[in-house]
């Protein structure tokens, strides 16, 4: 099946022509509508089809594959529904090349063997992954696909260096597709300047093995100025957005946008067969030409690539599945983190502006809570009391001097309750740093004195509406618009989540809870604590407590997550409770999702735990079973609320209220004479709004009856 590409490929050189890939999310706008797309494709002069195999969180695509994504998702679109597309496809006489386009988590849960078996006897002849780099998982893959007769088709973008360059070519077997420049996918109108010395250094690399340009591809022009050098063109978004126009008579419509691209007449005849050669002037060094149809395909050593350069693994978790653009970025990062803190200097300048935070933190015994809870004394972590209001201080301000180190002058954050991006807009203003927090609708509603402070301190809050309108959305919509300003721009993450190393650094610089609580119980009972707890959404305060007592076995380590309505509801957040494990925002690790591999929409009270993701620290102590986690529900959250409100004169975040309910819980079942201590991870002047909207519905389940 993969000599089929190569024929494609071989064919358009012999007919001294470019070869034209085109793009449809499939199932978009209808399931019905699929099949009569491609064939308009193929009529149309189509000589490779990608098929897209929708995904929730496509970070690697602008807003119109974005929502032809959705609108497929809509139409119950699956892995067996695509599959089942091709099949019929073929039937209907469709006869050009189908590649698989998508995202690794679908195909990872269909089964990466079976997937490759079932899209060869289906009619596909390849993949394109967008978010399995070279690393092990996308050797194996490729090798799954050379052992079936499929092609895997890797990424190239421009950020990509020498020496991955090479690797990434070694691994292509039919085709390179060349990203023509960094950003997400999209009609923009303009193509990269630099475009064919990119071009010419991936020749180069790969002994001019054949290559297809995409990204910004809208128009004849575009067609005839990236054919002056590449063998082939990828259009996406334009073909996307010509469906959209036409509803009714999308393949016809598609048929004629494709004679447009190609100069083709109504007959089907070419106005100029002859684009390679006429559109500048660049001819191919392509050596293999037919000859690529009978080219031996190796399998590849899981090892081939430096293992320096491979990323951090926990366990089964971890890892970096990411687009092409974002790679170097990260191996850079990396790099700079490690020189970061292994200097002395570095921790010498963060830990001079202890006092700006607040720190070091306070611990104390919370007498009447734990009067009330009956059993072991509950001792609390004030990181409530920290400058801004919450731990999000400590990484927020660590990272933002590790950006100032590497070189960068702007920062952007992601923020669901909106502490993290009130902390990271703190950290900017006090270094002079320009500052963007991407922030769900929702989030940005029920949080909008957070927006109102984050504005306040000189940073633009962009409100994301896609998808459910919270976290996992503004983490979606950070990453894609961090790839396109990688050179100026630092991501600070606000959680232990996302691709190597940025849940190291996070906890990195979260430890100084675990560490503060270490040393404060040990001064005030001679002892180290029996158990802590800490509220987990994507883990960064709950890592930071758990990750000094790690080899403290004596020391029960206790996350408390959000269960929303319940966890045999769909309205949760309970990743760890009730996840499976999967990749999502560039990290292998538990995920809420589907049967088939679609990441599901969650609900808390609390914004900053409403996340369908986990930090990978976490999701290996979960299966090492060196941590436990449990849920409490919105009204078990709201009970902690209450009682810390109302027996200590404290108010705490709807976060760190699920820990305090955990506390309570916990307390009775240890019994006198044991110690907890809960991370008071954040203070809840931020949600007393949100509390007393929702009072009326959860407050007569706790007995909790508060006029206003």
């Amino acid at each position: 099946m993969s000599e089929g590409l190569k024929a494609a490929f071989a064919k358009c050189k012999a007919e001294g022509r470019n070869a034209l890939v085109t793009y449809v999310t499939a199932g978009y706008p209808t399931v019905e509508g699929t099949v009569p797309i491609l064939q308009g494709m193929q009529a149309g002069g189509a000589d490779i089809i990608e098929l897209g195999l929708p995904f929730t969180d496509p970070i690697g695509d602008g807003p119109t594959i974005q929502g032809s994504n959705t609108i497929a998702l809509k139409n119950n679109v699956t892995t067996t529904t695509v599959l089942n597309m091709v099949r019929e496809a073929r039937a209907a006489g469709v006869t050009v090349p189908i590649v698989m386009m998508g995202y690794y988590n679908p195909m990872l849960i269909y089964g990466e063997e079976r997937l490759v078996q079932d899209c060869r006897e289906a009619g596909i002849n390849g993949f394109i992954v967008v978010d399995l780099p070279p690393e092990t998982e996308a050797i194996k893959f490729r090798n799954h696909c050379t052992k079936g007769g499929l092609s895997y088709i890797p990424l190239i973008a421009p950020s990509t260096s020498e020496g991955r360059l090479k690797k990434l070519c070694k691994i292509a077997d039919s085709f390179i597709y060349l990203v023509s420049r960094m950003g997400v996918t999209g009609a923009t109108g303009t193509l990269n300047v630099a475009l064919p010395e990119l071009i010419e250094k991936v020749k180069q690399a790969s002994g001019n093995k054949p290559i297809a340009v995409g990204f910004g591809v809208s128009t004849r022009a575009h067609f005839q100025l990236i054919g002056a050098a590449a063998e082939g063109v990828v259009i996406g978004s334009q073909i996307v957005n010509v469906i959209r126009g036409a509803p009714g008579n999308e393949p016809e419509a598609v048929k004629k946008y494709l004679y447009e691209v190609l100069g083709r007449s109504d007959d089907g005849t070419y106005s100029n067969s002859n684009d390679r050669q006429t559109a500048g002037g660049v001819e191919s060094k392509l050596a293999d030409g037919v000859a690529a149809v009978t080219e031996q395909v190796e399998l590849l050593a899981a090892d081939m690539l430096d293992p320096e350069i491979l990323p951090s693994r926990i366990g089964d978790f971890g890892g970096r599945f990411v687009p092409e653009s974002l790679m170097d970025c990260l191996i850079e990062l990396e790099k700079g983190f490690d020189e970061a803190v292994r200097d002395p200097e570095f921790w010498k300048e963060y830990e001079s502006y202890y006092p700006y935070m607040g720190r070091p933190g306070h611990l104390h015994l919370a007498p009447r809570l734990t009067e009330y809870a009956g059993g072991a004394d509950i001792y609390l972590k004030r990181e409530d009391l920290n400058h801004t209001g919450s731990h999000k201080i400590n990484n927020a301000l660590g990272q933002v001097l590790l950006a100032r180190r590497i070189g960068k002058t702007r920062v952007i954050a992601e923020t669901g309750a909106g502490q993290h991006g009130v902390a990271t807009a703190t950290a900017a203003a006090k270094f002079g740093m320009k500052c963007t927090v991407y922030m769900g609708a929702e989030d940005c509603r029920r949080q909008a004195l957070n927006v109102f402070r984050m504005k306040l301190l000189g940073a633009e809050v962009i409100p994301v509406e896609a998808g459910s309108r919270t976290l996992r959305d503004a983490v979606n919509e950070a990453l894609r618009a961090w790839v396109v300003d990688l050179d100026n721009t630092h991501y600070v993450i606000g959680s232990a989540i996302g691709p190597h190393p940025m849940p190291t650094i996070v906890r990195t610089f979260q430890c100084v809870i675990g560490r503060e609580t270490k040393e404060s119980m040990l001064k005030l009972t001679g002892r180290l604590p029996d158990a802590v707890v800490a509220c987990v959404g994507g883990g960064s305060n709950c890592v930071g407590m758990f990750y000094p007592f790690k080899d403290d076995l004596s020391v029960k380590l206790l996350g408390v997550e959000a269960g929303g309505h319940g966890v045999d509801t769909p309205m949760h957040s309970a990743t760890l409770v009730a996840g499976q494990k999967g990749v999502l925002h560039g990290v292998r690790t538990y995920i809420l999702q589907d049967e088939h591999g679609q990441v599901l929409d969650t609900h808390s009270v609390s914004a900053g735990l409403d996340y369908p993701g986990v930090g990978p620290q976490l999701a290996e102590w979960k299966d090492s079973g060196r941590a436990e986690f449990i849920a409490a529900n919105d009204a078990d959250a709201f009970d902690g609320f209450r009682r810390l409100s109302q027996t200590e004169g404290i108010i705490p975040a709807l976060e760190s209220s699920h820990a305090i309910w955990g506390a309570m819980e916990l307390a009775k079942k240890l019994g006198k004479g044991k110690n907890i201590v809960v991370c008071l991870s954040g203070r809840g002047d931020k949600d007393v709004q949100s509390v007393a909207e929702e009072l009326p519905n959860i407050g007569p389940k706790i007995g909790w009856d508060l006029r206003f």
